[in-house]
């Protein structure tokens, strides 16, 4: 057997796993500097992800308006705005309990899409060797992405733009609600 089709298997699975650990690494540090620095390498395995799918277009925008883009601004944004030399951020208990409910659910609603789709149900052995095999993994990320598997001539990458819109909005929130934290608190320290 081929030793070339276990290739974007390994890629996918070294940039999930890239993606997911600096993830969580973004939520447990305290530190915003930090967490900033975690969340291009998070972003950066994400968009690795979309190499791989074969979505060349998008894991280039993935890495020019998040990795290039939002996430420089947010750490310049923080570093002009900060009084202190590292900036740390407390989380109290309910809201940790609340990020992880939220994530739990989140979760299992991603897993059950997953396993909801009859296509990746698994297939008999008969069915599995009749399929031909590529080196890529572009179908499943166009399942992925919302486009037909069977017809490659559509485009599933509005989604995909339409989600980097919304988390843009939710970076340029964060980043004046943080602003305004400071302001608060210099104005009362003053």
């Amino acid at each position: 057997m081929d030793q070339s089709i276990y290739w974007p298997s390994f890629f996918f699975l070294l940039f999930s796993a890239i993606a997911c650990a600096f993830a969580v690494a973004v939520v447990v540090s305290a530190n915003i500097v930090r967490m900033a620095f975690y969340l291009v390498l998070s972003l950066a395995g994400t968009a690795g992800l979309f190499f791989v799918a074969g979505a060349d277009f998008v894991g280039a925008m993935q890495l020019l308006i998040y990795v290039g883009g939002t996430l420089v601004l947010l750490v310049f944004g923080v570093m002009l705005t900060s009084q202190d030399q590292f900036v740390s951020m407390k989380t109290n208990q309910f809201e940790l309990w609340m990020a992880a409910g939220v994530g739990a659910c989140l979760l299992a609603l991603l897993v059950w899409a997953a396993v909801s789709v009859p296509e990746w149900r698994g297939l008999d052995r008969a069915t599995a060797d009749a399929v031909p095999l590529g080196p890529t993994a572009a179908p499943i990320g166009m399942g992925l992405l919302g486009a037909r598997v069977d017809n490659p001539n559509t485009s599933g990458y509005l989604l995909v733009f339409e989600i980097i819109s919304v988390h843009l909005l939710v970076v340029l929130i964060g980043a004046a609600y943080l602003a305004r934290a400071r302001r608060k608190r210099s104005a009362i320290v003053g």
